[in-house]
Formats: C-alpha cells, sequence, structure tokens
C-alpha cells in the first residue's frame, strides 16, 4: 500500500496524475522553522518528520511526504497565518525572483529515500488591488509564500526556471525515481503529465 502523508488537494491531484493508487493519511507535524535553520534543510526535515510519523502507525506501508519552502532573499516565506500576512508577503514577492524548494522523503521497509528539487520562480508586477481580490478569495492562506503558480484568476508568476511541479507541491519527476527505487510502478510518466497541464518539463532534454 502506498500512502501519502499529506491533506493537500494539489499534491493528491499531482500523484493521481501518475496514475498511481494510494490512499491519504496527512502528517501532522510542527513546520515552525528552527533558530539558524536555512529553506533546504527545513524542507528535508520536514519531509522526512512528515513520512516518518505516518510510517510509524503504518509501519507495513510504503510512505511518500513532501514539503515545499518558498525562500526570498534566503529568508523561509511559510503558510500565511492570516490575510494580513498573506498581502504582505505577496507584496515582497510582486516583481521579484525567489526559490522554491520541494523535498521529497519516502519510507519503505523502515529505509529512508529522499529527493529534492528547487526552482526559480520570477512573480509578475500586480497590483495591490489584485492582491486584494487574490488574498479575499482565500487560495493563498493554505500556501507556502501564500500563491499558487497554478491559479487561472490571479496568475501571479511570470517566469519560472525548473520543475513546475514542484513549484505546485510534488516535483513528479523526482517521486517517480523515488517510487520506482520502492518498486511502486508508475503508469503515467512525469513528462505527461507536465504536457497535460501545458507546460514544459524539466525532465525535456530541451528545457533550459
Amino acid at each position: 500500500m502506498l500512502v501519502l502523508a499529506s491533506a493537500s488537494p494539489r499534491r493528491q491531484a499531482l500523484l493521481a496524475a501518475l496514475g498511481v493508487p494510494f490512499v491519504v493519511d496527512g502528517a501532522d507535524v510542527d513546520e515552525e522553522p528552527r533558530v539558524g535553520e536555512g529553506p533546504v534543510a527545513l524542507a528535508v526535515r520536514l519531509s522526512q518528520a512528515k513520512a516518518q510519523a505516518v510510517a510509524s502507525r503504518r509501519p507495513d506501508a510504503t510512505v511518500l511526504a513532501a514539503d515545499t519552502v518558498v525562500a526570498l532573499d534566503g529568508d523561509v516565506l511559510g503558510k500565511p497565518a492570516h490575510a494580513d500576512e498573506a498581502v504582505e508577503m505577496l507584496r515582497a514577492l510582486r516583481g521579484r525572483a525567489h526559490r522554491v524548494y520541494t523535498a521529497v522523503a519516502l519510507v519503505h521497509h523502515g529505509r529512508l529515500a529522499m529527493g529534492l528539487a528547487a526552482s526559480e520562480v520570477t512573480m509578475r508586477a500586480y497590483s495591490d488591488e489584485e492582491i486584494a481580490a487574490y488574498v479575499a478569495s482565500g487560495d493563498p492562506l493554505d500556501k507556502a509564500g501564500a500563491y499558487a503558480i497554478q491559479n487561472p484568476d490571479f496568475m501571479p508568476v511570470i517566469a519560472w526556471r525548473g520543475c513546475y511541479t514542484s513549484i505546485m507541491g510534488l516535483p513528479l519527476g523526482v517521486v517517480s525515481d523515488l517510487l520506482r527505487w520502492a518498486g511502486v510502478p508508475v503508469a503515467v510518466p512525469a513528462a505527461s503529465v507536465c504536457q497535460q497541464l501545458g507546460v514544459r518539463c524539466c525532465l525535456d532534454a530541451d528545457t533550459p
């Protein structure tokens, strides 16, 4: 049995797109960064903690977990606690480039395997009015950095390099490699999922 240790609808949809059967068992871990902890270390630690928390109660299952961290000038932008914080984050990101890191952890028969995807994202110069409308929709409040790259109304991103599905929350190339390591067959190639999403795939040789 494959278990996704995440209640995120986005991660569930992306994993389902690979044609892999799974069940959901969300992990409840403290996501507060430790003193001096950088964005990569945070993403790796939290993905591992989520996977191991669920594996501890499902020892016979293969458990997949992920954590996405948005970093601006090296500072971590987590999920906004309230609307005002979401506005503050979106203003800080406006018209600027930042980094998005998604770490993936897989526990299989007591063994832990890890993967990481790093991407660069540049936001467009959206207006304060657009920010207000987006925050009022409620969409930013459960997302690192207070935005979703795939939001069709706000469309916050003007350019990106790296892995699109990682920016969404689950790097499918990394996930596919980890699942194959655990002997879990992947029915749909990650590149095909990206094609369905209408974006270039980081696994393609000609992807810049």
